[in-house]
């Protein structure tokens, strides 16, 4: 703000002296302050908007086998706790999780209005996919119609198919982390491949490349600037955490063929 208040102020200055000085000053402050809370505005516009979508969506594609099962109800509750949602986003997030099971819900064109409040920025697209992929992968398990669902997700935020079987997969090495299930190497490491989204014949420079570009995209302290909760934090640190051990899969891999 002093920076803005001196700029104002050199400018009124330079048409009426001091006291354009001091106008110039309190114009400059005034500006930042409006600019701020339009920039505050557009961020708890995308946040609201976020969470609404996320449970319309996630209503929906619990709902894509037929039925809502109390498991399926029980972990969209858990999600207002790991997304930290206070009582009045709470209530705001059962409402959109009802709605999203509805007959009548318009899952494209709830998509088409996440993608004009999320300004189309793809870190908060990938985000909202991966939200989708964790509830409906609690259990480790993503059935067909809910695969299907989820690819059809994936098209109507312009995203790439393969993002799904990439979401999948890191939820598959992370089940199996959490269960202490035994997976073999083959599983784990076209899991892997799955998770960087490159194929298995790419070359150790250009899997570095990959890497690193994914690294930096999915990187934690990204994600509140981009207007996502803060408690989405902890999903990217998780996301960073299985692109990272997918990358010492890999190596691991080509060094014991080698």
């Amino acid at each position: 703000m002093l920076f803005a208040m001196i700029i104002g102020g050199l400018i009124g200055y330079s048409f009426g002296k001091f006291p354009g000085f001091l106008v110039g000053a309190a114009l400059g402050a005034f500006l930042l302050n409006r600019a701020k809370s339009r920039l505050i505005g557009k961020l708890q516009g995308i946040q609201s908007g976020f969470i609404e979508s996320v449970f319309a969506v996630m209503g929906a594609l619990c709902k894509a086998d037929g039925v809502v099962s109390k498991d399926e109800i029980q972990m969209a509750e858990a999600m207002f706790v790991r997304f930290r949602l206070n009582e009045a986003q709470r209530e705001a997030a059962k409402a959109a999780f009802s709605r999203g099971k509805a007959k009548n819900f318009d899952l494209d064109a709830e998509l088409r209005h996440f993608l004009a409040i999320s300004g189309r920025q793809p870190a908060i697209l990938q985000m909202f996919l991966q939200v989708q992929v964790s509830a409906v992968a609690a259990d480790g398990v993503v059935h067909p119609a809910e695969h299907e669902m989820l690819v059809r997700i994936a098209r109507g935020l312009g995203l790439p198919e393969s993002q799904v079987d990439q979401l999948e997969a890191m939820l598959r090495g992370a089940h199996a982390g959490q269960t202490g299930s035994q997976r073999s190497t083959a599983q784990q490491t076209d899991d892997a491949y799955k998770v960087l989204g490159v194929s298995p014949s790419i070359s150790d420079a250009e899997l570095k490349k990959v890497y690193r570009k994914l690294m930096s995209e999915n990187h934690p302290d990204k994600i509140a600037g981009r207007g996502l909760p803060e408690s989405m934090r902890e999903m990217a640190e998780e996301r960073t955490q299985e692109i990272t051990h997918a990358y010492d899969v890999i190596k691991e891999s080509r060094k014991a063929r080698t």
